[in-house]
This record gives structure tokens, sequence and C-alpha cells, in this order.
């Protein structure tokens, strides 16, 4: 499986034709505390660089955007309930999976995304 990251700090965990996205643990740093995740649609057609959701936290309302072109084949549940487990552990509290059709070119691996948000 590989872990693949977008400069709007969305990871996508592409394993196959299928990926898991959420968002990487400097982003929830950045938004802080959430209280409110507005998931996808199931079944869903998403284009990378579009818009996927969005995420509240006590400080704003951040859109989450598509790392890769697909259908959307399922979304974290839990997360309705409990967005604050994307705080507790970014890189496990995916919030959607995708079935991928494309993959973009400007998708970083871990150096690259830790060198880019280093500045």
């Amino acid at each position: 499986m590989k872990v693949l990251y977008r400069e709007s700090h969305e990871w996508v965990a592409i394993d196959g034709k299928k990926a898991k996205v959420g968002i990487s643990d400097h982003a929830q740093k950045e938004l802080g505390d959430l209280v409110f995740i507005n998931l996808p649609e199931v079944g869903a057609e998403v284009k990378a660089g579009e818009t996927l959701c969005d995420v509240e936290s006590v400080k704003a309302v951040s859109d989450l955007y598509a790392p890769v072109t697909g259908k959307v084949v399922a979304v974290n549940e839990e997360l309705e309930g409990a967005p604050e487990l994307i705080n507790q552990d970014a890189m496990k509290a995916w919030i959607c999976e995708i079935e991928v059709e494309s993959v973009p070119d400007d998708l970083m691996d871990e150096e690259a995304y830790k060198k880019f948000i280093k500045g």
C-alpha cells in the first residue's frame, strides 16, 4: 500500500484499485478540534482536485479535496458521531474509500510532503 499526499493536506492510501482518503496529521493540528464532518455520498463520482467533503473545527469550516478520480464506495460512518477521531489519529481515521479510476501526477510521497509542510 502506497500513501501519497496532496498540497491541500489530504492523504490517500492506494491499494490496487481501492484508496482510503483522510487528512494529514499536520492538517488536523492546524484545524484544531474537529466538531463536525460532512461525509461524501456513497456512489458519488469524484475528480482529483475537486471538493470531496468538508470538516468543521472550532476555528473554521474547511473543504477537503479528492486526491484521486473515481467513485466513493464507502464512508467512515464512525466519524459522523465522533469527528474527533481524526484529531486522535489522523492517519487511522479514514474519511472515505474510493474506487480509483486515475491518480494525478502531482501527489507527493511522505518525504516530499514533510519537506512541503516545513516550507
